[in-house]
């Protein structure tokens, strides 16, 4: 059996991975071969879960919590720690803007369906404001910076080397910390069917994941100009990008399902889901010992 991997830029255990070696080695271990199928949408991995197209992906907070809410039967795996630098919502630094609040009737430019949405509905929540009836939420077009100088956008929340490169060189300061908000974890899930059939091949993919993300953390130099020859940008600002994410997994804690409950519960409430969905069962508990397990050992062995 090959096992299938869903690789985008946005989450980048999995992007660092499908450049190395380390998924046929962990996989080859269970008995079996890996391969990688590249797309340029996370918010497509629970629909690309559910078809089969894809055994496991990894993405930030929201696209997990819609997918259960269409109706596909998935388990997390692992998360990430903790990613406290990893974006933050921008406004013109001599905009009227001063907090969250003030974002009341304007528009915001952000990865709607990503973990940005989950930032910006919180953050709107904490205010006493709803992401749908408070603010027009609108996708990135690549002119974000400039359209907030210019004032045409209130907001936009920014995240790796784009989030370098606009606090350095744009008239922009930071109106919420991500980790001022949520944790900003990367998370990774599968079906439900896969992982109660082969949670020993679940753990292999984890170990790989983990290997991956400590070669990054050895090699942030090599990292960057992969990124940087793969996404365009400065290689010193993908550097810096890299060198502010944890690069550590983690298994699935009760405070991580807690948290994705209050997303989800948010999310329902301002109509992004559609449904009220239980985060409890996205979970698989006979799982969590073997992913545990395959994180320690990886460690325990220095890989």
């Amino acid at each position: 059996m090959t096992i299938t991997l869903g690789v985008h830029r946005s989450n980048p255990s999995l992007y660092y991975l499908s450049r190395l070696e380390y998924l046929e080695e962990e996989l080859a271990k269970v008995g079996e071969q890996g391969r990688f199928h590249h797309y340029s949408d996370g918010t497509r991995t629970g629909a690309l879960l559910a078809d089969g197209t894809i055994d496991l992906g990894g993405t930030g907070s929201t696209p997990p919590i819609t997918a259960q809410a269409a109706g596909h039967d998935l388990v997390y795996t692992a998360v990430s720690a903790p990613r406290p630098d990893h974006g933050a919502l921008l406004v013109r630094a001599d905009g009227p803007i001063r907090t969250v609040a003030d974002l009341k009737g304007t528009t915001v430019v952000l990865g709607v369906g990503s973990w940005q949405t989950h930032l910006l509905a919180k953050a709107l929540h904490r205010a006493g404001l709803s992401y749908r009836d408070d603010l027009t939420a609108q996708r990135p077009t690549g002119t974000e910076a400039e359209r907030l100088r210019d004032g045409e956008i209130a907001g936009w929340v920014a995240q790796g080397a784009e989030l370098v490169r606009a606090l350095r060189e744009d008239q922009v300061r930071v109106l919420i910390r991500t980790s001022e908000v949520i944790t900003d974890r990367s998370v990774f899930f599968t079906r439900r069917s896969f992982a109660a059939e082969r949670p020993e091949v679940v753990g292999a993919v984890t170990a790989a994941l983990q290997r991956a993300d400590r070669w990054v953390a050895a090699h942030l130099d090599a990292a960057a100009a992969l990124a940087a020859a793969d996404q365009g940008g400065e290689l010193a600002d993908h550097r810096e990008a890299l060198s502010r994410l944890p690069w550590l997994l983690e298994p699935v804690s009760a405070a991580f399902v807690a948290e994705q409950q209050e997303a989800a519960d948010i999310f329902h409430q301002v109509g992004f889901i559609d449904r009220p969905i239980r985060l409890a069962d996205a979970q698989l508990p006979q799982l969590a010992e073997t992913v545990a397990a395959a994180l320690e050992g990886s460690r325990s062995n220095g890989q």
